[in-house]
């Protein structure tokens, strides 16, 4: 190995990561670019091989179908959706709803007639007659009786259908199969990377299993060796924790599996490459590679190779890396497989650009500008993987009289592109050909024809008959240099999200950098400030401050071993009187200060937060025990409230003059109400904490804060930069301490409002107070409690994606989030299958130290929030389906699964890493909505399915404040999912959302008689109004 080139070459990647998209492309531009005549001699080629591809189009009725119902047609969509999920269903009950919801409400009417194909044509009479039978309409007795009858057939001729579109698209069920199939006589003169197909690994089981799969793949395709097939392996199948967070673990077990498969494709003479994932997962497939390259046993084998994703910006750095290990290595070129899902990781997580290139030309410049240094490499042997008629000619033009390399294309796609120039033209080919039974195909096939419908992509172009030769065959560099590289206008960069109108998004750390991670750990491990805030000579703290030993609230180091809370002083009874008293004095000036100024001061508070985020995230860490990824999301969330609140208040608090009769002025003043006591709780201890402080604050009232006694430290610095950022000292005071200080703020009469997050019991007792003195004004209380939080799960649902969200919502945060997952609720039909996925999950679950990347739970809050979790586990062990095992030194509750009978046997909410789980039957789905809501409690429930109709029951009948459908129920983002609950769960309004203010808020009505002097000015000052 080159150690200069390979590590030089890494330092690159590492620069152009997420480097912005102009400059990344500036050279790929040059490196891409055709002179005339070369460009002459392409478009030649080009417009041979589309003709190639639109006659292959004509003959085939697969594509003729996938013609008639192309993916911007609700059809489309609904032939695709029903595919991606009708095999995996094993009930019939669940079947005929899933066939009607997609087949119902389609016009395949529309499409009756239209197509050349006489197969296709019958294909969509047959849609008419399956949605007259099973889809919704008239419900007459005859109506019943016909859909019935036909629910059978029509359930058998949807299954043959799947199942035969399974056959197109995936080439055998087994190894066997699939080399059998490539004997047949279309495929004479094609080879075949056989890619044995399947989901990544969520357990490690999964693991194991795909591994064997591989074992045997490469030990039958080993049985013919001069056949020339190959073998794909996909590193994530072989490990349920393939994350940057879990290098350590995850890397050394890969590159032994793999050197194992390596060692044996080279003993049979095969060749066996590495697919390329997620961009995240670079650099740990570079180290896993490079390791295996190295390896002494496999000198003098040329089988061994990765491919390459030309959508990344770091591919062409991958190519020098490549070509410089002490090897020949076979290079595989993608466009790439990940796109949306790496745009939405990137927003989700605030990053700071894309490591992929926005538009579909820029891929195919950088696509074209790698192929043309793959050419020129001394130690590649190329692949390109391509559909593309202009990208393959062009790479022709550049490779002349060599066929040192190959083409690669899907196996189902591209026949006609590359038949004549494999038989013809002496050109080798190929096959990309999945391998496994129908079930697991259809995540994989959707996926394929999603990328290969795509309105940008070539190949839907090319069955678009409504554009010109010269539209589908465009110069992508000439495209691309015309808007001088710039990212696609409809993909903002994470900071601009939520738009020119909206406020800025806050800033992440992308973890999966291992420089960025490691500089994270760094800071959040380092012993904390004896100071609250720099340069600051006392804590912002009603009467208080940090404690001199820290005596007062300092917390047992068991709690987290290695780490230790800082102590902050309570405050006492006077401490809060004169607290209210300093900020009644000062909410009239703040009142009338501008709501712009007010805003102003949230604004410099968000990047405040932001400047100082290590130093938060390390209390969050070192205090509140959180986990680094939950330490980063609450400085965002804080961050976001600030910007949020702020742009809300610009937009919604200004004076509103009203309509009314002539001769009247009327107007609408919103303004703050007097002192608010916000009190907050321990598990949000920062974003809840300022998310409701700086709502009131920007409202115009003045604020007495509580934190939660076990986490004031991050409170105090949290107004330290509150006061920094612009709002007066006597505006925003912090009092700190238990019950005995929340009691003595909501007994004060002079509190005008109360925002509080917390349990249901204190909730209640906070409103009984607010009631008790019948001499006070009736004030506002907004509180957000908890909940018996459920997720229903029916059988059209991916297992996969299942269990990775269940165990998000339930497990993240030790469970200590208000919107966790209390319930499980799994249709019988498949619930033995997703507990058996759920558990060998849990299995991969880390549980530590909250300041180690690895760690996925951290330990409970307290020594009482422990023992009161350990006891319920105690007095529920006989029903266990899993528990983990856990250190022994600090509070750590180990993730349990408990089975219980009925969602009646759950009543109250348990606050940590304990997930129940029951079952219900399908058709009962309004029946088992109506069972959770009768627990009385109303903050989050989810679904997942895949029946529209199910989505659509869930959001008229669950009474809960937050409903998610195919997603994990925590997360909610300010501005995005408004956060909060009803009935037992919570009063609102919604954090995070347009109406929270008013909450705040006194409205005044002023009205003025414009007249009273005499004389209607208005009036007798109009013209003639145009006569």
């Amino acid at each position: 190995m080159s150690t200069a080139v390979t590590s030089n070459a890494r330092d690159i990647m590492a620069k152009l990561y997420r480097a912005s998209e102009p400059d990344v492309l500036k050279p790929l531009l040059d490196r891409a670019a055709l002179d005339s005549d070369s460009r002459e001699r392409v478009m030649g080629h080009a417009l041979g091989l589309l003709a190639d591809l639109r006659a292959a189009q004509s003959k085939g009725w697969v594509n003729q179908f996938l013609q008639e119902y192309r993916l911007n047609s609700s059809e489309g969509i609904a032939l695709l959706s029903l595919a991606e999920a009708f095999l995996r269903v094993p009930d019939p009950e669940t079947a005929d709803l899933l066939i009607a919801d997609k087949l119902g409400d389609a016009n395949w009417r529309a499409h009756a007639g239209k197509s050349n194909s006489k197969l296709v044509n019958s294909a969509t009479w047959g849609l008419v007659v399956g949605r007259v039978l099973v889809g919704e309409g008239s419900t007459g007795p005859l109506r019943r009786l016909i859909s019935r009858a036909g629910e059978p057939f029509v359930r058998q001729a949807v299954g043959a259908a799947m199942k035969m579109m399974g056959e197109i698209f995936v080439m055998g069920r087994t190894i066997d199969e699939a080399m059998k199939r490539m004997r047949r006589p279309e495929n004479k003169g094609f080879t075949a990377s056989f890619d044995m197909l399947g989901e990544a690994a969520r357990t490690h089981a999964d693991a194991q299993r795909y591994f064997q799969s591989y074992v045997g793949a490469v030990d039958a395709v080993g049985r013919d060796p001069a056949a020339g097939h190959s073998i794909s392996v996909k590193l994530s199948a072989l490990h349920p924790r393939y994350e940057v967070a879990r290098w350590s673990e995850c890397v050394p077990a890969l590159t032994e599996m793999l050197e194992a498969l390596a060692v044996q494709a080279a003993s049979k003479g095969i060749a066996l490459t590495v697919d390329a994932e997620e961009s995240e997962r670079l650099e740990m497939s570079l180290d896993i590679i490079g390791t295996v390259a190295a390896l002494p046993s496999l000198k003098g084998w040329d089988g061994f190779g990765m491919a390459v994703q030309a959508y990344g910006k770091r591919a062409r750095p991958v190519i020098a890396w490549a070509n410089g290990l002490d090897r020949v290595m076979n290079v595989r070129l993608v466009k790439g497989a990940y796109w949306d899902s790496e745009i939405k990781r990137t927003q989700v997580e605030g990053l700071a650009d894309y490591p992929l290139f926005t538009r579909k030309a820029a891929t195919d410049v950088s696509y074209l500008a790698v192929a043309k240094d793959m050419l020129a490499a001394e130690n590649i042997r190329p692949a390109f993987a391509s559909h593309n008629a202009l990208t393959v000619a062009t790479i022709m033009e550049w490779a002349g009289n060599s066929r040192d390399f190959e083409f690669q294309r899907l196996y189902g796609m591209g026949d006609g592109l590359y038949e004549r120039l494999v038989q013809e033209n002496g050109y080798h080919c190929r096959v990309y050909a999945p391998v496994g039974g129908h079930r697991d195909l259809l995540a994989y096939l959707v996926r394929r024809l999603l990328e290969n419908g795509a309105n940008s992509s070539f190949v839907h172009q090319l069955a678009d008959e409504r554009l010109t030769e010269a539209e589908i065959l465009a110069d992508p560099v000439a495209k691309i240099a015309a808007v001088g590289g710039k990212r696609h206008p409809s993909i903002p960069l994470p900071v601009d999200l939520f738009g020119a109108g909206g406020h800025r998004n806050s800033a992440g750390l992308d973890l999966s950098d291992v420089g960025t991670l490691e500089a994270t750990v760094a800071a959040v491990n380092a012993p904390l400030s004896p100071d609250l805030h720099p340069g600051e000579g006392r804590g912002p703290i009603g009467g208080g401050g940090l404690a001199e030993d820290g005596a007062s609230s300092q917390q047992p180091s068991q709690l987290d071993p290695g780490l230790r809370r800082g102590g902050v002083e309570s405050s006492g009874g006077d401490h809060v009187t004169a607290a209210i008293t300093r900020a009644h004095a000062a909410f009239p000036a703040w009142s009338r200060t501008p709501v712009d100024d007010r805003a102003a001061c949230l604004e410099r508070l968000a990047d405040l937060l932001e400047k100082h985020r290590d130093e938060l995230m390390a209390i969050c860490v070192q205090e509140a025990f959180k986990t680094i990824a939950d330490a980063i999301g609450e400085v965002r969330e804080a961050a976001d409230f600030c910007r949020y609140y702020a742009q809300q208040a610009r937009t919604n608090l200004q004076a509103i003059e009203l309509p009314g009769p002539t001769g009247e002025r009327n107007m609408l003043h919103i303004e703050g109400r007097g002192v608010w006591a916000t009190i907050a709780p321990w598990n949000f201890p920062l974003a809840i904490f300022l998310g409701q402080t700086v709502a009131a604050l920007v409202t115009g009232n003045s604020v007495v804060a509580k934190p939660a006694p076990q986490t004031p430290r991050i409170a105090a610095l949290a107004v330290a930069l509150a006061h920094e950022a612009g709002v007066p000292a006597d505006v925003l005071i912090l009092v700190t301490g238990g019950t005995e200080v929340g009691a003595a703020l909501t007994a004060d009469v002079r509190i005008q409002g109360v925002a509080f997050t917390g349990s249901t019991a204190t909730a209640r007792k906070i409103a009984r107070a607010l009631l008790d003195d019948d001499s006070r004004p009736i004030v506002p209380l907004i509180a957000e409690t908890g909940g018996i939080n459920a997720m229903i799960v029916d059988s059209t649902a991916l297992p996969e994606q299942v269990v990775a969200d269940v165990i998000a919502s339930s497990f993240r945060s030790a469970g200590q989030r208000c919107s966790a997952l209390r319930l499980l609720l799994v249709q019988d039909d498949i619930a033995d299958g997703v507990i058996e996925m759920l558990s060998g999950a849990m299995d991969t679950l880390r549980i530590g130290r909250s300041g180690d990347p690895a760690t996925d739970v951290g330990p409970v809050i307290d020594q009482a929030a422990y023992d009161k979790l350990m006891a319920y586990r105690e007095s529920v062990r006989g029903q266990w389906v899993k528990a983990l095992d856990v250190p022994e030194d600090g509070l750590f509750v180990p993730p349990t699964l408990v089975r219980i009978g009925a969602i009646e046997d759950l009543n109250q909410e348990w606050f940590g890493p304990i997930l129940h789980v029951a079952t219900w039957e399908a058709g009962k789905l309004s029946e088992t909505i109506a069972r959770v809501n009768a627990k009385g409690y109303g903050l989050t429930m989810g679904l997942h399915s895949r029946i529209a109709r199910a989505a659509e029951v869930m959001e008229a009948e669950a009474a809960v404040g937050n409903l998610y459908i195919n997603r994990s129920m925590i997360g909610a983002v300010v501005g995005s999912q408004p956060f909060g609950g009803e009935g037992l769960s919570g009063t609102g309004p919604k954090a995070g959302g347009p109406r929270y203010l008013y909450r705040f808020c006194a409205e005044r009505a002023v009205s003025v008689d414009t007249t009273s002097a005499g004389g209607n000015a208005t009036l007798l000052s109009l013209d003639e109004g145009g006569i």
